[in-house]
Parts: C-alpha cells; sequence; structure tokens
C-alpha cells in the first residue's frame, strides 16, 4: 500500500522532515487517464489534500502515457515536426512537453549524483584497486541557428572505464576557420543585431572539469586524458585543485582515431550524441535557435545514456551502475515517474515513491 514520504507542499512544516504519521487517508479518485483508482491524503499540519499523482511528473498532464514515447524519440535523433504527427499533437505541445521532460531529466541527474554512491567505501569498478580514476575531457562544436555566425561547444567530461557522462556543458564561441567574404558581411551583420559574440569556452570547461573534480567525494589518484589544447593544463589545474595526485596526459588531435586509441572513449560518447540528438547533427535543419534549449535536450541525452541503457549492446549494466551510483538499470517509465524538482527530498526513481532519493538503499548490491 503506497505511503507517502512526504507532504508535497514546500511551505508545510511536514515538506522537511515530516512526522512519522504526518497524514491520514482521504478516499480515492478515478481519473481519465488512468484505469486504477488513485488514493488521496489530507496532510495533519497544513490540511491540505493531495494525492499519489501529486508526486509524480504526470501530475496534471493531459496526456502522460506519450511521455515514455516521447522521451525515447527525443533521445533517437527524432524531431518535433515528425512527432506531433506521430503522437497526433500539435507541434507547440510537443515543444512545451519536452522542455518539461528536460527540466525533469536535469533534475534527476543532479539528485542521484549529489547523493554520490550507494556504497561510498567501494564507489564500483570505474576505480582500479589502487584508487586510480580514469577521466576523458573533449570539446565538439554545434551552433545554435547559424552554422557560419553563431557556434557553441560542448564541453564533455565523462568516466572511460563506465562510460558515465559527468556533464555536457553548452557555451557561445566567436566564429573561426575559413573567412570568406559573405561569411564575414554575415558575421557583421549578426554583430549588429545580437551584439559581439562572446567566446565562453574556458568557462565551459572550467564547469566540466569542476564536475569531474567532484565525480567521488572521496579523493583519489586522478587520470586525465585530453587532447593537445594549450588551455587545458591551467584549467584543469584549477579544477582539481586539492587532490592528491594528477596524471595529465595529452594526446595529438590529429592522431588517428579508432577502437583502441586514447580517446576512443570521449570520441565515441560524442558520436553517439551526435547520433541520437537531431539538433548537434552536422548540416541538419534541426539546430536549435537557443543555446539554452541544446542544454536542456543534452541532459535527457545524459539521463537516458547513463541510467537507462547499457554501456555497451553486449553489456547488461548501465554506466551509472558501473560507476557506483545505481543498483540495477533504470527503466524508461522509472526515469519519468517520480518527481524530481525537490533535490534529494524528491521520491527515489527505483522506488515506489516512499522513498527518497537520500535515504539509503538497503538490501541492493552494485554490478561488479
Amino acid at each position: 500500500m503506497f505511503e507517502p514520504p512526504r507532504c508535497p507542499f514546500e511551505e508545510c512544516p511536514n515538506h522537511r522532515p515530516p512526522d512519522e504519521k504526518f497524514y491520514v487517508r482521504h478516499g480515492t479518485y478515478t481519473a481519465r487517464v488512468h484505469t486504477d483508482p488513485v488514493p488521496r491524503f489530507r496532510c495533519r499540519s497544513c490540511r491540505r489534500t493531495f494525492s499519489r499523482q501529486t508526486l509524480r511528473l504526470g501530475y496534471r498532464d493531459k496526456k502522460p502515457h506519450v511521455n515514455a514515447r516521447l522521451a525515447q524519440e527525443l533521445a533517437s535523433g527524432r524531431w518535433f515536426r515528425k512527432l506531433a504527427r506521430d503522437l497526433h499533437m500539435t507541434r507547440n505541445n510537443v515543444e512545451k512537453k519536452s522542455r518539461k521532460l528536460f527540466r525533469h531529466a536535469r533534475h534527476l541527474n543532479r539528485n542521484l549524483r549529489r547523493r554520490g554512491p550507494l556504497v561510498p567505501e567501494r564507489p564500483g569498478p570505474c576505480v582500479t584497486p589502487d584508487r586510480l580514476l580514469d577521466l576523458q575531457f573533449d570539446e565538439y562544436e554545434s551552433y545554435e541557428t547559424r552554422r557560419n555566425t553563431r557556434p557553441v561547444t560542448i564541453a564533455t567530461a565523462i568516466e572511460s572505464r563506465s562510460r558515465f557522462v559527468i556533464a555536457m556543458i553548452v557555451a557561445p564561441i566567436r566564429p573561426h576557420g575559413r573567412m570568406t567574404k559573405q561569411r564575414l558581411e554575415a558575421i557583421a551583420a549578426d554583430e549588429a543585431r545580437f551584439g559581439p559574440r562572446q567566446h565562453l569556452s574556458s568557462l565551459a570547461c572550467s564547469i566540466a572539469l569542476r564536475r569531474a573534480a567532484d565525480f567521488l567525494p572521496d579523493p583519489v589518484a586522478i587520470r586525465l586524458s585530453t587532447d593537445e589544447k594549450q588551455t587545458y593544463p591551467s584549467i584543469a589545474a584549477n579544477a582539481f585543485h586539492g587532490h592528491r595526485q594528477i596524471f595529465h596526459r595529452t594526446t595529438s588531435s590529429r592522431a588517428p582515431r579508432g577502437v583502441g586509441t586514447a580517446l576512443y572513449p570521449i570520441n565515441h560518447i560524442e558520436g553517439k550524441a551526435r547520433i541520437h540528438m537531431g539538433r548537434i547533427q552536422r548540416e541538419m535543419p534541426f539546430a536549435s535557435k537557443r543555446r539554452n534549449y541544446l542544454s536542456r535536450h543534452l541532459e535527457l541525452h545524459i539521463a537516458r545514456r547513463n541510467w537507462v541503457r547499457p554501456r555497451f549492446y553486449t553489456d547488461e549494466a548501465s554506466p551509472a551502475m558501473l560507476a557506483g551510483f545505481a543498483p540495477r538499470r533504470m527503466k524508461i517509465r522509472e526515469m519519468l515517474g517520480w518527481r524530481q524538482d525537490w533535490g534529494l527530498r524528491s521520491p527515489c526513481p527505483f522506488g515506489h515513491g516512499t522513498r527518497t532519493v537520500a535515504e539509503p538503499m538497503r538490501g541492493m548490491k552494485l554490478a561488479g
């Protein structure tokens, strides 16, 4: 029988932390989109009523049954116009529902990362017996609105053994490369309209590497693999300041790429992102009009990649399992189940809504 973990109204005293019996049952109701009766409750403190559906992502959603399919399609290279036809929805409604899924994925990634490894003293097989953590970092480019005038960089940090995506940070950069007369005129017109283009590549790299530095709470020896870009050593030194040992290994960006090469793991992750996201595919008409929408879409890609999909097609474990953050692979309906906008007080996506993200998951075993 479902028991709510807390009162869903943040201004109520029973929202953090709740009393042992902070609610009374208040009957059930049947919604048009659900066949089973939904239990209702009344908080003893604020006297407001709520239901199990109040704690779900599909709260006040008229078509919650399309969320799972929409998330799958958005993370598989499909785009709004085609999805609107297939789901029998308007394009505007598909965009609004997609943004809701993007926000939820961002909260989910943040909450489960902030919780830390399930077993801190054994953070998973991504750390070798000699306490060495292998991280890789790289940047790849996309654009917003126009390819030749408004490029962006996507700073990406991963753990190479588990393929766990730690961060993908989007930032604007100035146009570069071959400058023709037509391109210079387009850049000048763009700057007259929007102002000088900012170049925030270093800031994006710093944010991504700081998240990589906080990947595990226990300071371990870290091996960072990047290409030979000149700004990376100083940014990495600032981001990893305080860790015991840092080994920075560089590889030429002109070196051969493929299976077995030094930077193959992160090149593989970047290639998968281009395949599964129409926004960043080269020479495609699906480019983002604004980079903040690209950043939000990346959060959904990261959530599906880390928690739902296996590391490889021949694996059973997800990257989050191998990194020690999850007891098992998450189903797409679990990922889109319980609300995650209350931080660590949110219902745990692996449970039945009766336990919060911050509570320990007893009886769970890690992969490896």
